[in-house]
């Protein structure tokens, strides 16, 4: 029970006085003394001035525990133990003459922790139910709420607050005085190598590099501040459970890498090899430097352990090779006040004998300069997970680059080495080939594939055999070497024989992962045949090394390993089945997707004999996937014999490009390998291209990426068919990247642009204007008119299947709107839609039955699906209205037939669809109508309104609609006589007799569609 609760059954206006006689009237003046005003002097039953006892203070409780159970409602605890209550509360009330604080210092613990105060100082109280001790704890914290509203009211209390506030204020600025003597100020000679020590850091780590390549016009330096991609870290953080929560000790948690050390001053950060840690480190460096909040430190292990003895911060600066010279004690001045960002990068760099000694260093640091930041990076494998834990450091790691991140990167490297022409061309490239896609997950690996695909003018053919040889080198050897550390224990040769053997193995049962167990005995078995791994130590020591330093294995949990990326765990694999001969094995796997890359990586590991075998066998399937594989092998295939070449691009032709729409569905069943086969738009025919939009649009589902930069390069074709393709697919991308990247190219010509998402609507803002828009689903209409930046440029806006728009007044804004699709059941209104000048308006059955549709004086084409009132057309369309077209679906004329329509004396051509019999009355009106010329006729007509329709004379288009081959269209002939084109339309799955139907119009062009 809360206080506020048992106030509320307890009057305030009798608790009051019962609370205030415990304490005595007057006080010790203003109290303006160094002596403060004690509770012991203002308690009514202690000191000199008593005027209660100890039995008084029990009738005061006593009177309290009873009026609350006599109180209406339920009682608070049993009445038996009423005695027990008042006993145990006059027991709290009396110890407040025991406690030993002031008045001042009661009020600013406030009311909860003097109850606090008072159960302790009285003790505990035995024999109370829990109602009871529930009861207690909130009656005391009850009266500890008037017993402080008394101190307040007090005359002296103000006073005497503002002398404690005075006094400690002035103890507050004491201390501040003596901490500002203890902590000398940096002199001027401090603060003048600062301005120049900063602007050198900036300058020295505003570079990014790229070792382990040679490229003849590809710069491996440039600008961090163009190039720097930030990257995102995961880790496990405590969270604190709420009262009644199930208890969560951790949770991961993701963070833009660059501000790890925001809400934590030590981190250890982890990443693969290339994935990011020493470019953070250096953009951190830049960062701190030209804001001027901290002193960087960059602190790379590899050159520290060279000199035998790790720095103090004396010598921070020349074991890195600064040339400034800094005062004397500046840098311990510098982390003494807190002010340093001391960034250790490499721990996984250095032998692992040097790491405890390295990290006996860096926690020697802290101890003796706390205050600072500290950030130390290391590849996951190099230290057990909880190496720093117990030290207060917080383990992230560098998660690998998502697609927009790849792209990004790419955009950025091709702006700062001045090539821009060769961006797009790698960016559709890195968007459709799948494993070169996996390959491009981290800065260095996306770094080289830039570089070879600038260095080879924009031709980098997904996964050519170059590209991983050239990779493989620069992780197994290269850039270790050129960042200047020692050499390594094995070489590049011996370390890909046994890796291959460890990447065979994977592929064989399928998996990417491996106990570490198995993977010893690997390696165990090829070491006598690996003659410079011979002296290495065991297999054991072996397996430990090209862990830490291969950069093409991990750890991704204790007891088990993977390769990096599946593609080099492929690549190293086909080349050992290569090289055993396992060619056999290899085919006999081809029916498998997840050996699609194995396999053409075996063409390009292989002899030129060898891979005529492996394509001739992939051929033998003849199915469409393998035979699109064997095309997709030939880029592998730099020698090869002519007649297996060209018999696997005869193959191949008949599928690609696909010729219609059935073609490209069957097409699209091969899986995503046919997106990077699929050509584009230049020197095809429409029908090809439209079908290889149609296969890429199917395949978004699996590879949308891929599937996006096949539809790019469409977005400036000129073929309707083309066109809507590329908008109606719309839905299988992410919104408003498709809509700037494709729909935004289009040309608009004859194009409706549908909205069926929120997220849709909020992407048209990021394109130029639509004239013609439609809104498919429940779209607001503040939605609608808010997403249109121009109103001004929309004709014609189709809203369907819309049940939260009611009303129609906000389309005023779209100021040139001429046709206009109303398919809302809510609204009940045409009226508003007279402020605007349409010509067109199209009102589905699904609508209300709406009122103002006669005052649309402009109409010139109706559509009405909803059933009209009145008797007549004139009492519901509008009479002014000059009409050439007209809809009127099946329940629109049930009340009124075609009663008045010869009023429409302008009408040209007539839809009619009714689900009632038309009488000789209805087709007299169809007859004065003198413009008529085309003739909408829905199978429904047959044969009762067909039998009625009189000899139409000046109607020369007919078109008939959903014909199931049941109706008797000879009826029509002789009714129409000037008829000169027929147009057929079979009703779904029906199939007809096309030159019979023909027969019956011998006058007359008839087609069947």
């Amino acid at each position: 029970m809360e206080p506020t609760v048992l106030g509320g059954k307890l009057a305030s206006s009798l608790v009051a006085p019962l609370v205030k006689k415990l304490f005595v009237t007057g006080g010790p003046g203003a109290a303006l003394v160094d002596r403060p005003v004690r509770l012991t002097s203002l308690v009514s039953f202690r000191g000199e001035r008593r005027t209660l006892g100890e039995k008084e203070v029990r009738g005061l409780a006593g009177r309290l525990v009873a009026d609350a159970l006599d109180s209406p409602g339920e009682r608070p605890f049993p009445r038996d133990q009423e005695t027990a209550v008042a006993d145990a509360l006059t027991a709290r009330l009396l110890a407040l003459g025991d406690l030993d604080m002031d008045d001042v210092q009661a009020v600013r613990l406030g009311h909860r922790e003097l109850a606090a105060r008072l159960r302790t100082a009285a003790g505990p109280w035995d024999g109370l139910s829990a109602d009871a001790g529930h009861f207690l704890d909130s009656a005391t914290e009850w009266a500890c709420l008037h017993i402080l509203e008394f101190f307040t009211r007090r005359s002296t209390f103000v006073a005497r607050t503002l002398v404690e506030q005075t006094r400690g204020q002035a103890e507050l600025i004491a201390k501040v005085d003596e901490l500002i003597t203890r902590v000398p100020r940096p002199d001027a000679r401090d603060t003048a190598f600062e301005r120049r020590y900063l602007p050198y850091a900036a300058e020295q780590y505003n570079h990014i590099t790229i070792y382990g390549i040679d490229l003849r016009d590809s710069p491996d330096r440039w600008p961090l501040e163009v190039a720097y991609l930030s990257l995102e870290a995961t880790g496990d953080e405590e969270r604190t459970a709420l009262p009644g929560e199930r208890a969560e000790p951790e949770h991961t948690v993701r963070l833009a890498a660059e501000h790890a050390l925001r809400t934590h001053d030590r981190v250890l950060l982890r990443g693969d090899a290339g994935s990011g840690k020493t470019t953070l480190v250096q953009w951190l460096a830049v960062t701190a430097a030209r804001d001027g909040d901290r002193v960087p430190y960059v602190l790379p292990l590899r050159t520290l352990v060279r000199a035998g003895t790790l720095p103090a911060p004396t010598a921070f600066l020349t074991a890195v090779g600064c040339p400034l010279t800094p005062p004397e004690g500046w840098a311990e001045r510098v982390l003494t006040a807190g002010r340093g960002l001391v960034l250790v990068d490499g721990l996984d760099e250095i032998p692992a004998a040097e790491r405890h000694r390295t990290r006996d260093w860096l926690l020697a640091l802290i101890r003796a300069y706390p205050g600072n930041r500290w950030l130390l990076t290391s590849r996951p494998s190099a230290v057990r997970p909880d190496w720093l834990a117990g030290e207060g450091f917080r383990e992230l790691a560098l998660t690998p680059m998502r697609r927009a991140d790849v792209t990004t990167f790419v955009r950025r490297w091709h702006t700062a080495a001045r090539a821009p022409e060769y961006e797009g061309l790698l960016l559709d490239s890195l968007h459709t080939k799948r494993d070169l896609a996996r390959l491009a997950t981290n800065p260095l690996m996306c770094g080289l594939i830039c570089a070879l695909h600038r260095e080879r003018r924009g031709y980098l053919p997904t996964g050519r055999k170059e590209l991983y040889d050239a990779a493989l080198t620069m992780l197994l050897a290269r850039r270790d070497r050129e960042r200047g550390m020692e050499a390594v224990d094995l070489g590049e040769e011996a370390q890909l024989e046994l890796l291959q053997r460890l990447a065979y193995a994977l592929v064989l049962s399928g998996r990417t992962e491996m106990d570490v167990a198995t993977a010893e005995s690997l390696v165990e078995r090829a070491l006598p045949s690996v003659a410079s791994a011979a002296g290495r130590g065991d297999a054991a020591t072996v397996l430990r090394e090209l862990l830490l330093r291969s950069g093409l294995l991990r750890r991704p949990t204790e007891g088990t390993l993977d390769f990096v990326h599946r593609t080099f765990q492929d690549y190293l694999g086909a080349r050992y089945a290569v090289e055993e001969g396992h060619l056999d094995v290899i085919a006999g796997h081809a029916a498998d997707p997840h050996w699609e890359d194995v396999i053409r990586m075996a063409v390009a590991h292989a002899r030129p004999g060898e891979r005529a075998v492996l394509l001739r066998r992939l051929l033998a399937a003849d199915t469409p996937r393998l035979t699109l594989l064997a095309l997709a092998c030939l880029e592998y295939a730099t020698a090869l014999d002519p007649t297996v070449r060209a018999e696997v691009e005869a193959r191949a032709g008949a599928l690609i490009p696909p010729g219609s729409t059935e073609d490209a569905k069957a097409l699209a069943e091969a899986g995503p390998l046919v997106l990077e086969l699929l050509p584009g738009p230049e020197g095809l025919p429409d029908a090809e291209a439209h079908g290889v939009t149609v296969t890429a649009s199917l395949l978004a589902a699996h590879e949308p990426a891929g599937a996006l930069a096949v539809l790019r390069r469409f977005r400036d074709h000129p073929s309707l068919d083309v066109r809507r393709q590329l908008v109606g697919t719309w839905d299988r991308f992410e919104p408003r990247e498709y809509a700037t990247e494709v729909l935004d190219h289009l040309d608009r010509t004859a194009l409706f642009l549908t909205c069926r998402t929120k997220a849709q609507r909020e992407a048209l803002p990021a394109m130029g204007p639509w004239s013609h828009l439609t809104f498919l689903g429940d779209h607001p209409m503040t939605g609608i008119t808010d997403c249109v930046t121009e109103p001004g440029a929309v004709e014609e806006l189709q809203l369907v299947n819309n049940t939260e728009v009611t009303e129609l007044g906000d389309l005023s804004v779209f100021t040139s709107l001429r046709l206009l699709l109303v398919d809302c059941r809510s609204v009940r209104d045409l009226g508003p839609l007279t402020a605007l000048s349409l010509t067109a308006l199209l009102i589905s059955r699904t609508a209300a039955d709406p009122t103002g549709l006669p005052d649309l004086a402009s109409i010139t084409h109706l559509t009405v699906a909803h059933r009209l009132p009145g008797t007549r057309l004139t009492d519901s369309l509008p009479a002014g209205a000059p009409l050439r077209y007209l809809y009127l679906g099946e329940d629109a004329i049930a009340g009124t037939g075609l009663r008045g329509l010869s009023r429409w004396e302008t009408l040209e051509a007539l839809y009619l669809t009714p689900s009632t019999r038309l009488t000789d009355e209805d087709w007299a009106e169809v007859r004065r109508l003198p413009r008529l010329g085309i003739l909408y006729l829905h199978s429904s007509l047959f044969p009762d309104s067909i039998g009625t329709m009189p000899t139409l004379p000046g109607v020369d288009d007919l078109n008939l609609i959903a014909l199931d081959g049941a109706q008797d269209v000879s009826l029509l002939a002789p009714r129409l006589p000037d008829v000169r084109t027929v147009a057929l339309q079979p009703a779904p799955g029906a199939r007809l007799d096309g030159a019979r139907l023909a027969a019956l119009f011998p006058g007359a062009e008839v087609t069947l569609g």
